[in-house]
């Protein structure tokens, strides 16, 4: 006799869920192709098909079957210079980011939570910062340490800490008078542990959501100096430089044509990615922006009608 199962006690096939901002186009699209540089940077000592710094190739042949790239003045494979400059801009650029977040982080939640003095000597230190051109400090910074990437990366965290001081402050200013933050204080938790444990899990996402857009600019902020002499050194195979090199031979377009697509395409993905994020994590802003878009098309529409 065959027994038949009800539907309701039948076990339920589980489905992989993900948010709704995460299922959109664009971050599908950015998730795809940050993931394939970040390998790319992972594997390019393997996956390089030449040498980047080798000169066995023909000066200044367009792409073909032996370079897919073309080769640059000194007959060095374009492809696999870009492979490998994928590996030294990529982590550069996350440490940038990730150091950045720490200390403005640290700088803006001390400032909001202890207030007084505190807040008013590093605030103003922070003012100080910001009141000079990100790119113009950066350069003054990393010309005074020297031309390296090293260097290049110091220069862009003393530069890129502000924003995170600045929010982080202002979201600490609005926790701190919580019901729960002072029950923690009345029932003994010193400042530090209030701060460690109630305090900053619940700006959490804010600050990331910054960091994730601003993986972007540093990706920009380091190609820019090393464009500019202050960063990767040649031979070091780095997208800045490539580009630099390319401006000395104008009439060779590959030279500059593929590392800059390749900047624009891992900001594009980590910018795609920063406003999944952001979607993600305030759900609440994401639906008020989708309710005014079809708001705004019928306003658009019914001006057009009255014009007509």
């Amino acid at each position: 006799m065959n027994l038949v199962v009800p539907e309701k006690l039948a076990p339920r096939r589980r489905r992989f869920w993900l948010p709704r901002a995460w299922r959109t186009p664009l971050a599908v699209v950015g998730t795809v192709i940050a993931l394939m540089w970040i390998v790319i940077a992972i594997l390019a000592p393997w996956i390089a098909p030449h040498d980047p710094l080798a000169q066995d190739l023909p000066r200044l042949a367009a792409p073909s079957g032996e370079a897919i790239m073309g080769t640059d003045v000194n007959g060095r494979d374009v492809f696999s210079r870009l492979l490998l400059g994928a590996q030294a801009t990529i982590p550069l650029a996350l440490m940038l980011v990730v150091c950045a977040m720490i200390v403005g982080t640290v700088v803006g939640a001390v400032a909001g939570y202890l207030g007084g003095w505190f807040d008013e000597v590093l605030m103003r230190i922070t003012d100080m910062v910001m009141a000079f051109p990100t790119v113009i400090l950066a350069m003054v910074i990393a010309a005074s340490l020297g031309p390296s990437i090293m260097n290049a990366v110091i220069a862009g965290i003393i530069v890129a800490w502000p924003p995170y001081a600045r929010i982080t402050r202002s979201l600490v200013l609005g926790l701190r008078t919580q019901n729960y933050v002072i029950a923690g204080r009345l029932l003994g938790s010193s400042p530090l542990r209030s701060l460690l444990r109630d305090v900053l899990p619940n700006i959490a996402g804010p600050v990331l959501v910054l960091a994730s857009l601003d993986i972007g600019t540093a990706i920009l902020l380091l190609s820019g100096l090393s464009f500019l002499g202050l960063g990767a050194q040649p031979p070091t195979p780095e997208w800045g430089t490539m580009i630099a090199a390319a401006m000395q031979n104008t009439s060779a377009w590959w030279l500059g044509l593929f590392p800059g697509l390749a900047i624009l395409s891992i900001v594009m993905a980590f910018n795609f990615i920063g406003d999944s994020l952001r979607d993600a994590l305030d759900p609440l802003a994401a639906r008020e922006r989708e309710a005014e878009a079809p708001t705004a098309v019928s306003a658009a529409a019914a001006t057009g009608e009255v014009a007509a």
